[in-house]
């Protein structure tokens, strides 16, 4: 998996593309064939940017719920815990 380092290389990319783009639009010589292909590419970056981002959001929600569910599985132990002691005591 990508990590949110690896993000800043493709944005990195992304700017590069962008100003490719940029360029061919101001030379005043517009070649449509480059800039279509020029907006594939860029299309491509942004997906991998995109999923990079899905990936990462995947992996932070799945820890939280993994975190979120051992904490219920602590407290739920705990109050077992509590309840047996209570019941020792009576007894």
């Amino acid at each position: 998996m990508a990590s949110l380092k690896d993000t800043e290389q493709f944005t990195q990319k992304l700017e590069e593309t962008v100003e490719r783009i940029r360029s061919e639009l101001g030379n005043g010589n517009v070649d449509f064939g480059r800039l279509v292909s020029l907006a594939d590419e860029l299309s491509e970056q942004a997906d991998g940017l995109a999923e990079t981002f899905n990936d990462v959001n995947d992996t932070l929600m799945e820890r939280l719920e993994q975190a979120k569910s051992g904490r219920s599985r602590s407290s739920a132990r705990q109050g077992e815990s509590k309840s047996e002691s209570k019941t020792a005591t009576r007894s």
